[in-house]
């Protein structure tokens, strides 16, 4: 089907290719694009653990900062974790300069309530003294490149970020009361959870595809995510608006995003294991 077509009615172009149960770029309906992740810790020397995720071109990176502070008088015995998705203009054209627009907005709420929902880390782990220390972690997620499916790029590379933390052993000097760091002693994250989120693009109100890229998500009469651990069980789903889904659709989504979960796990434990010292 030529380019201009493509180009006048982009919609009509898509139907073609859906109705043989294709996609334009060669995909099936149920398939993702090629995924990579790298654990970029030389890159960013200042995070105390950073993963890169590639989902066809869309590529997004996360960087994770630990720093000490009080904890909060109502929550004396837990830590902190401080979310941000960033969508600066050189990933897209779509994105302008400036403060946070509505859909970086939403990928960092989305992201918070994926931490809370999953209870991938607990936040009591986090306290060093109760009432006195405890560590925040901020973590920051950039889309350097984007071609769609966002969500499910950025909840994967939080998850290869955290599980590259080391988090230095830390006492509080009972003399004078400050907070003494051991560098040399580093021990990982506790992550207690491993959340993986699958997206579906839903077109004229009844076909799923699964990891949309840009184009499709704009085609689409709405999106779901669905989010899930490695005991199969359902974190969140999140369905900003759009087409409603049958309850069967629904079910549907939640088998797929069990079956991607399994994947994404054995990709995160193969880099892992590679670079884990023999």
């Amino acid at each position: 089907l030529s380019i201009c077509f493509r180009t006048v009615e982009p919609l009509e172009y898509y139907r073609r290719f859906l109705k043989e149960n294709c996609r334009p770029d060669g995909r099936e309906l149920g398939e993702f694009r090629a995924t990579t992740c790298f654990f970029s810790s030389g890159s960013i020397t200042t995070a105390d653990g950073s993963a890169l995720v590639k989902l066809g071109n869309t590529t997004v990176i996360c960087g994770v900062k630990a720093e000490l502070a009080a904890p909060a008088a109502d929550s004396a015995n837990k830590g902190y974790i401080v979310p941000n998705v960033e969508l600066p203009s050189l990933c897209s054209e779509r994105f302008r300069s400036g403060p946070p627009g509505e859909e970086a907005q939403a990928a960092s709420q989305f992201i918070a309530d994926v931490i809370e929902n999953s209870q991938m880390i607990v936040k009591e782990d986090l306290c060093i003294a109760n009432g006195k220390l405890a560590w925040v972690l901020y973590c920051d997620i950039i889309c350097l490149d984007y071609d769609g499916n966002l969500l499910d790029a950025s909840v994967f590379a939080l998850l290869a970020a955290l599980k590259n933390v080391q988090l230095p052993s830390v006492t509080i000097n009972e003399e004078t009361g400050l907070s003494e760091v051991n560098l040399k002693q580093k021990t990982p994250l506790i992550i207690r959870k491993h959340p993986v989120a699958t997206s579906f693009a839903i077109f004229d109100d009844t076909l799923l595809i699964v990891d949309p890229t840009g184009e499709e998500e704009d085609l689409a009469t709405g999106t779901v995510t669905i989010v899930t651990d490695e005991e199969g069980r359902l974190c969140s789903v999140h369905k900003p608006g759009g087409s409603p889904l049958t309850g069967a659709k629904l079910q549907d989504c939640i088998t797929r995003a069990i079956t991607r979960h399994k994947e994404v796990k054995k990709l995160i434990d193969k880099v892992i294991k590679s670079i884990t010292p023999k």
